[in-house]
């Protein structure tokens, strides 16, 4: 009885639909977990720099609008934003089963994007491991940029390493194909 309905089940929804789903909720729970940890405004987990208001209470605004702490924010969001349209383009073309878009394709560049969420995130929390105010990751390709507050002398070629390494460790990126921006 068992065996009937599954082959009914698969025969209906087809296994092809089915991995798709699966990857899909995968690639929302990957988004999930890495907003709550590292970005949710409202909670402090106590790890690292999580909270969007940097300190400010809640009807505080900055009125320096071109202080580190602004820029670093605006880039986070930017990039969140930038990559949930790509998402939404890339959902909806997998989503439209009348769409020429190659659907293998699509599901391919979501899990691309959910992989470098997932290495900016965690290249962002070693880099703040070693003593940098803030920073910011972004992942494009085979290369990346990372923006870094530091002291006014300028990073030292030392901190320059540390930096392309962790880049090199968690993303496989070459450090030729790094850029560092002092901000």
């Amino acid at each position: 009885m068992k065996n009937i309905f599954k082959s009914k089940f698969f025969s209906r929804v087809g296994r092809r639909n089915l991995v798709i789903i699966s990857i899909v909720l995968l690639l929302g729970l990957a988004v999930f977990v890495n907003y709550r940890w590292f970005y949710d405004p409202t909670k402090d987990i106590g790890y690292g720099e999580n909270n969007m208001n940097q300190g400010q209470s809640a009807g505080q605004q900055n009125q320096d609008n071109n202080t580190p702490t602004d820029y670093f924010a605006s880039a986070d969001v930017s990039r969140k934003s930038a990559r949930d349209e790509a998402l939404e383009v890339l959902q909806n073309a997998v989503d439209n089963p009348t769409s020429d878009t190659d659907v293998a394709g699509a599901l391919a560049q979501i899990a691309r994007i959910a992989e470098d969420i997932e290495n900016e995130a965690n290249i962002e929390t070693l880099i703040l491991a070693k003593g940098f105010e803030k920073c910011i990751a972004v992942i494009s390709g085979d290369s990346a940029s990372v923006v870094v507050s530091c002291e006014e002398g300028g990073l030292l070629p030392t901190q320059v390493a540390q930096i392309s390494t962790i880049v090199y460790e968690q993303a496989g990126i070459l450090p030729d194909r790094v850029t560092i921006i002092e901000k």
